[in-house]
């Protein structure tokens, strides 16, 4: 397709370019002969590639198409097998399933707590319309960042050395990259989205309702405290030699398991912040479901854009940006379901070592950190010390239990 071979020409480029700047000016017979082929072989590719890209649309004015390449059934047993998924595409939909119904039927009671009977979507436009004002984002971040370490230290959660917990920054969104990214996202820094002036008024206003202040509450500690940044703080000091086998898993498994345990612990202070929090973990459901529905071929990006805005309740501009990155970001075909599934296997382990085995709460979240991002059932056989053999294929049913 036009798509992939646009994508084969950038990547040409990069290589080519790489090439040249290694040996220009260091190699003067490169350079002599070299330098001008060079500057004629990388305009023609940029021509190329711009020619590949106007062909993905038929009319100029119109937004880039979502455009992706579903790789098919074999190809996700396959990387599933290489993560350690011992399930088939299909019974990790299913399983998503499950999950879903239990955050709609606690939606429907939080709903009837706010008294709007069992419309989670009443509750939920309840909810979106609770924003700050603009300008003043910054300081509900802050906030929010440093209730979720209070919280954590309070009950002894996890080891926060101090350098993490004050080290941490804060970027604005730019209005091109919330057409990709309508959320926060995080790591060293948190990226926060909110409306900015060049954005049209109904961008505006998508943005201030998908960014209010019970959606920012459950997604601060995913994106910061204990979540990344707390994530590529450890990453850093805790054997680096494995970051060849990092994995969504275990990376966004983390965040989301921590989404998990603090709703478990009562993080969320009213109704409204239980709307939100369960508005997240729908959504997390649902990146399992039309992800691998896309990449089955059952779902084009237009089924999973309708399937948020009326199923998970985002804004349709939200929706479409995460399609987008989803399908046409520079994401692997399992990461996004990699959130939910990795925390359904976190929240396992720490159910085996914790609840029936005699962890401590902060003994099993330090271990996870200390152990790198690796597999998430090879962490469990680190864990509770098996040696799994060199054969070893994955079988942990860690949604069966």
């Amino acid at each position: 397709s036009c798509l992939r071979a646009s994508q084969l020409c950038q990547q040409l480029r990069s290589v080519l370019t790489e090439t040249h700047r290694f040996r220009d000016g260091y190699d003067p017979l490169y350079s002599w002969w070299a330098a001008q082929p060079y500057r004629e072989a990388d305009a023609a590719l940029a021509e190329h590639h711009k020619w590949l890209k106007a062909q993905t649309s038929t009319e100029p004015n119109r937004r880039e198409p979502i455009l992706g390449q579903p790789i098919g059934r074999e190809a996700l047993i396959e990387a599933l097998r290489h993560e350690f998924i011992p399930y088939s595409p299909e019974e990790l939909v299913a399983i998503a399933d499950r999950e879903f119904a239990w955050c709609l039927e606690e939606s429907r009671r939080a709903s009837e707590s706010l008294g709007f009977g069992g419309s989670w979507e009443d509750a939920l436009e309840h909810v979106k319309r609770q924003h700050v004002e603009p300008g003043e984002q910054p300081a509900m971040i802050r906030q929010e960042a440093e209730e979720a370490i209070d919280f954590l230290e309070k009950r002894d959660l996890i080891t926060i050395p101090a350098l993490a917990k004050q080290g941490w920054r804060m970027q604005m969104m730019t209005a091109e990259q919330q057409r990709v990214n309508p959320y926060f996202l995080g790591g060293d820094s948190i990226i926060v989205s909110f409306p900015t002036a060049e954005m049209s008024h109904t961008e505006k206003e998508m943005s201030l309702r998908s960014n209010n202040r019970h959606f920012a509450r459950a997604t601060v500690h995913h994106e910061l405290i204990p979540g990344h940044h707390l994530q590529y703080h450890t990453l850093r000091r805790y054997r680096p030699y494995r970051r060849s086998f990092s994995t969504p898993f275990w990376l966004e498994g983390w965040a989301l398991y921590w989404e998990m345990r603090l709703w478990d612990l009562g993080f969320a202070r009213s109704h409204e912040d239980e709307i939100g929090m369960l508005f997240w973990r729908r959504h997390r459901c649902a990146r399992i479901i039309f992800s691998l529905n896309y990449h089955l071929g059952v779902w084009s990006p237009q089924q999973a854009i309708d399937y948020l805005i009326d199923v998970v309740g985002h804004e349709p501009s939200a929706a479409e940006a995460e399609v987008r990155r989803s399908v046409m970001g520079d994401y692997g075909p399992l990461y996004q379901a990699a959130y939910m599934l990795g925390g359904l296997q976190l929240r396992a382990l720490h159910r085996e070592l914790v609840v029936q085995g005699n962890w401590t709460e902060k003994r099993f979240h330090d271990a996870v950190m200390a152990e790198h991002s690796i597999p998430i059932e090879i962490l469990r056989l680190k864990l509770t010390e098996q040696s799994p053999q060199a054969d070893y294929q994955p079988q942990w049913r860690f949604a069966d239990q």
